[in-house]
């Protein structure tokens, strides 16, 4: 796909590892490079020059991209600050992926004052001793919730991200409630994706493809309640499961799916740069693309031949490619390389079987 062939794929949130370093070693983690590399992290000229690109590709669509600054912890980047000013002058709209474990109330102040859209506060658990676990730090769960209430403090919105393993599977509604408690806007639910640390959890912390199953269903039946945002990331056959449920139901006023999306937006409405400027379909799909530092942002998006495979539903292998669903859901291609070292094949962890397949 060129620049000028077609409408225009809109790139809808742009996800950038600002820097490697962390405070913590949670064990699901998706990086594999360690504190010691983070002197090969972009510098605040080459990190200005990346959003000019971006703020340039935005200006030709009809929507500026959301800039979501995650890391490792981008509370550990000096200039994190300056950087977000930069993106916000720039029309760029900036959003913060955090542990929460570092936000007192001056850094809460200074992300108030910063003009972000959002920060999203990572909680593995409702309890502490399953939190602690996961993230393999005693006490960051109650850091975390401390981080959180200087948030609400400062009045700035936050949601809380989730990622489902089977230490915690049992704790989603929990998580729901506390959210909802806590005065969080959004409750965003990660599916695990076996990469990077999370490599080692494949084994031993990886729901089944019929445990998923059920767990979405808990997650529809929460979100039908529409007290808060609740949102499926890398569990693209929720929406094969959302379009079941509402079939099969009357729909309320208070649950709506919102009309046709895309489960797995890999390649599609996202991206992902990491902390040295390569740039991959999402953070879970270790597939190059290019390099900001080295290539333009919009050469990569448009024309690289890997997202346009990706963007192509019709070339989904195995029972995705015959599925009925494929349109809306694509399966996790991030799952897909994982298993197989091809981001085409079928998603591993998706217990329904289309009825194409079995002909």
């Amino acid at each position: 796909m060129t620049e000028s062939a077609g409408p225009k794929q809109l790139l809808r949130l742009l996800f950038w590892e600002s820097t490697i370093k962390c405070n913590l070693a949670c064990a699901h983690c998706r990086r594999i490079d360690s504190d010691n590399t983070a002197y090969k992290d972009i510098s605040t000229v080459q990190a200005k020059n990346f959003f000019e690109q971006l703020a340039a590709l935005g200006a030709n669509q009809s929507m500026m991209p959301v800039l979501v600054f995650s890391g490792g912890e981008p509370l550990c980047r000096s200039d994190l600050f300056e950087l977000i000013g930069h993106a916000k002058s720039l029309g760029i709209i900036p959003a913060i992926a955090t542990n929460g474990t570092l936000i007192d109330e001056t850094i809460a102040g200074r992300i108030c004052e910063s003009g972000v859209m959002r920060v999203s506060v990572s909680l593995d658990g409702a309890r502490a001793e399953v939190h602690d676990k996961l993230r393999q730090m005693e006490g960051s769960f109650d850091r975390a919730i401390k981080g959180i209430e200087h948030l609400r403090e400062k009045n700035v919105p936050f949601q809380i991200n989730m990622t489902l393993t089977r230490h915690n599977a049992h704790q989603t509604e929990d998580i729901y409630n506390m959210a909802k408690s806590l005065g969080a806007v959004a409750v965003h639910i990660f599916m695990l994706v076996p990469v990077g640390c999370g490599e080692s959890l494949a084994e031993t912390d990886m729901l089944s493809p019929e445990q998923y199953e059920q767990k979405m269903l808990d997650i529809y039946r929460l979100d039908s309640r529409g007290e808060l945002q609740l949102k499926v990331t890398c569990g693209p056959h929720y929406e094969r499961i959302t379009r079941e449920q509402e079939i099969s139901h009357i729909k309320t006023e208070q649950h709506s799916h919102g009309g046709p999306s895309r489960g797995c937006l890999a390649g599609l409405g996202v991206l992902f740069v990491g902390h040295q400027g390569d740039v991959f379909p999402c953070g879970y799909l270790p597939v190059k693309c290019g390099n900001v530092l080295e290539d333009k942002l919009s050469d990569i998006w448009y024309n690289n031949q890997d997202l346009a495979r990706m963007r192509n539903s019709n070339l989904l292998e195995g029972k995705c490619g015959v599925c009925g669903y494929r349109q809306i859901c694509g399966g996790c291609r991030g799952r897909a390389y994982a298993a197989t070292g091809n981001y085409m094949a079928e998603e591993p962890f998706c217990a329904y079987v289309p009825p194409e397949a079995t002909r």
